[in-house]
């Protein structure tokens, strides 16, 4: 993680990418093994031209990763907030690969606004934690849907253990005391974050529609592994198992 992060303003939507990427490593700096790992498990069943479904996309981090790694891909970017679809919609605006999508993931609706019917991979990252598991279950039958036979799904999240306190104490008070000294050498929260893209003349506008939306964040659940296999069998995948995890967090992927 840098130190001293620099503070982006106006149209510059690499140093808007940058900088959201640092803020999010702030909170996971494991973040780039997960999204390697995810990639590998990509090329693994799709191989290296794949049609991706980035699901929960914000600023697309996921899809510039894909991209970068795999320039033959093609990706469709969903999400609902203004602002962090604003960063992508500037960074992607040129790309015929990225297709970006507005759409609220507890509408059932939502997968009738997608360009294509079916996805070699659906892939989404630190972003279903903010639903509840009713919606979430019901969000993983309709994912289910759209993935082909033989593609794949693949959640990045908070998924804790909840039957070992003393080590999640344990992990939770390292990972803090780290976090302070980051924000101390200069690094980028949540909430300054925010703030800075409140204050931007660009970003100011799909940033207050975004709390108009949102709130301050969003009352989600964040249940375990097993949870999470056992719905996506549940909601029709073949199989389901984490292919990595952190003492906090777990890549989940379920083939069909």
């Amino acid at each position: 993680m840098t130190t001293s992060t620099p503070r982006p303003t106006g149209t510059d939507w690499h140093a808007w990418q940058e900088s959201w990427d640092r803020q999010q490593e702030w909170y996971l700096p494991d973040r780039e093994e997960r999204f390697r790992v995810m990639l590998d498990m990509v090329e693994a069943f799709a191989g290296t031209a794949p049609r991706v479904l980035d699901l929960a996309c914000g600023t697309g981090s996921i899809t510039a990763r894909l991209l970068a790694r795999f320039p033959e891909a093609t990706s469709t970017g969903v999400d609902l907030d203004p602002a962090l679809l604003t960063i992508a919609g500037g960074t992607f605006a040129d790309d015929p690969r990225v297709s970006l999508v507005t759409a609220d993931l507890t509408d059932p609706a939502w997968v009738s606004r997608l360009p294509y019917d079916s996805y070699d991979a659906v892939l989404t990252a630190t972003a279903l934690h903010w639903l509840r598991t009713e919606p979430l279950a019901a969000l993983y039958g309709q994912v289910a849907d759209l993935v082909r036979d033989g593609g794949v799904l693949m959640n990045a999240d908070h998924m804790p253990d909840g039957n070992t306190p003393r080590i999640d104490a344990a992990e939770r008070a390292h990972r803090h005391a780290r976090m302070e000294r980051a924000k101390r050498d200069g690094a980028l929260d949540w909430a300054e974050w925010w703030r800075l893209a409140a204050e931007d003349p660009v970003l100011a506008g799909p940033t207050a529609r975004r709390f108009e939306i949102y709130g301050e964040h969003a009352e989600g659940d964040t249940p375990s592994v097993d949870w999470h296999t056992r719905t996506l069998r549940e909601a029709g995948f073949a199989e389901a198992r984490p292919v990595w995890r952190s003492p906090s967090d777990a890549l989940v992927l379920a083939v069909k």
